[in-house]
């Protein structure tokens, strides 16, 4: 195989070419604009870029690294900005009509310690609506498309960051995870995300707020080494977080080695329907995490049923009023009169939020509590949950939704039953990929640790990882090509 361009390589291995003079951040950052030049037309992840800011940045940066004066593991790294993440002087629309020409004047907190790392912005990515939906299309941009088959959406709402990193857009994009935003699109472009603990990465001067806690900024990356980099920069301290005594004055640190991990699954949630390959690539995930030394805990059917209980709670009342509630306090505080300006799709959920009462949102968060309380004691027994990302495989671009999942209906939320109960609990979860479907499409999975465990799960995700390592698109394009190793179309059992 030919020798790797500078954009195929990961944000380490952009540092290590840079500290030995064999690669500069100007060099790097010219071959990731070449690949959107030559990718974004058939993708559309990047919806708005400054090219003359980010060639600015990676001068910069390279100037430094020849002076000995690199900032920081990042400096000179290229990454992009989920559209619903404030960036100073670069358009952030939320994919929406409402804020088409906001062009903030500050960077969020994340965006800005990236790029006082020395980081290089390229440009923002697409979202839905709002951020709102699980696929990623709106009238501002129009849709995103999934570089592994541009007829199927790679989900959302951080479709564009997926597309982007998945396509060789740079190795990095921050994104956010209000409902599992981060992992589902993982789990369809075979990416690597983290969406971390409630209050690890702290937030200031962006969007409104209108999915209280459960939304948190993350990485997302092609290997978890690159997550733990990004990490260290945008959470080098956590925030406080009331449930967790002394976490706020906890660094993100990865230990080097980890005691074997007592490890459940859950691959069902009573008679949700469960793509078949999603469920077995969980199921082929657990048993690899015995291989490599880790116990195999089932769950008991009581505590199955309180899971699947309480998760079910979450799905069909707390994340509906919350967001249908969150967009009506949105559309109240700050956009009165502009309703004209939603998609009809936004339209009915504001129509439904405003139906909403204040006993709703009570029930919502008495939901919340008892899933919370549930969960701090059912993971006494064990250290780490594993679950399929998603219940389906990636669906058509344009549609919203996958109308079937395992040849059985499914609503707007169908393909969403395993992310949204974590946000409503605060843990943190890490998507990884776990091979290919029949179909050739990534699967993907999760692991859910205890609240504040982002760095212990991110030494598991490595274990993982480079037991079952996951060729990046382009390695698998070529190797098809040359004949090396037949159609690259893998069983969810097949990760090489």
């Amino acid at each position: 195989m030919k020798q790797a361009e500078p954009w195929m390589l990961s944000a380490r291995a952009l540092v290590q070419a840079y500290r030995s003079r064999t690669l500069s951040p100007s060099e790097a950052l010219q071959s990731v604009l070449a690949r959107m030049d030559s990718q974004n037309p058939r993708i559309n992840a990047v919806v708005t870029h400054d090219r003359d800011a980010a060639e600015a940045a990676a001068d910069a940066s390279t100037r430094r690294w020849a002076e000995g004066r690199a900032l920081s593991a990042l400096d000179g790294v290229p990454f992009t900005v989920k559209d619903n993440i404030a960036t100073a002087g670069l358009r952030a629309t939320c994919g929406s009509r409402l804020y088409a020409d906001h062009v903030p004047e500050r960077d969020e907190l994340p965006v800005a310690r990236l790029r006082q790392a020395g980081a290089v912005l390229v440009g923002k990515t697409n979202v839905p609506e709002l951020a709102l939906h699980g696929s990623t299309d709106n009238a501002l941009f129009g849709v995103t498309r999934n570089p592994w088959n541009t007829a199927l959406t790679p989900g959302g709402s951080s479709g564009g960051a997926v597309a982007a990193v998945a396509a060789g857009i740079a190795p990095l994009a921050l994104a956010t995870d209000g409902g599992g935003s981060i992992r589902r699109p993982c789990a369809h472009a075979g990416c690597v995300g983290l969406k971390p603990s409630t209050g690890r990465v702290p937030r200031s001067d962006g969007f409104p707020v209108f999915l209280h806690d459960f939304e948190v900024a993350g990485p997302i990356a092609r290997n978890v080494d690159d997550l733990v980099l990004a990490m260290h920069e945008i959470a080098p301290w956590s925030a406080l977080d009331s449930r967790a005594a002394g976490f706020g004055q906890m660094p993100f640190t990865v230990p080097p080695h980890i005691a074997p991990a007592r490890i459940a699954l859950l691959d069902a949630l009573g008679s949700a329907p469960v793509d078949a390959d999603s469920a077995e690539a969980a199921q082929d995930a657990w048993i690899a995490l015995e291989e490599l030394g880790h116990r195999r805990v089932a769950l008991a059917p009581a505590q199955r049923a309180m899971l699947v209980q309480a998760i079910a709670a979450i799905n069909d009342k707390a994340w509906p009023v919350l967001s249908q509630s969150g967009l009506a306090w949105l559309m109240a505080t700050r956009f009165e009169g502009r309703e004209g300006e939603l998609s009809g799709a936004l339209a009915e959920l504001l129509a439904q939020g405003r139906g909403r009462t204040g006993a709703d949102m009570m029930d919502a968060l008495d939901a919340v509590r008892r899933l919370r309380d549930m969960l701090a004691l059912l993971m006494q027994d064990f250290d780490c949950l594993l679950l399929p990302s998603a219940a389906s495989q990636p669906w058509p671009a344009r549609q919203t939704h996958p109308a079937l999942i395992d040849g059985q209906a499914a609503g707007p939320r169908g393909h969403a039953i395993f992310t949204s109960f974590v946000n409503a609990a605060g843990l943190p979860a890490l998507a990884l990929p776990a091979g290919l479907g029949a179909t050739g499409m990534p699967l993907g999975i999760q692991l859910v640790g205890r609240h504040g465990a982002d760095g212990w799960l991110c030494a598991l995700g490595r274990q993982f990882e480079r037991a079952r390592p996951f060729a990046p698109l382009w390695e698998r394009t070529a190797m098809h090509e040359s004949g090396a190793s037949g159609t690259g179309m893998q069983s969810a059992r097949e990760n090489t």
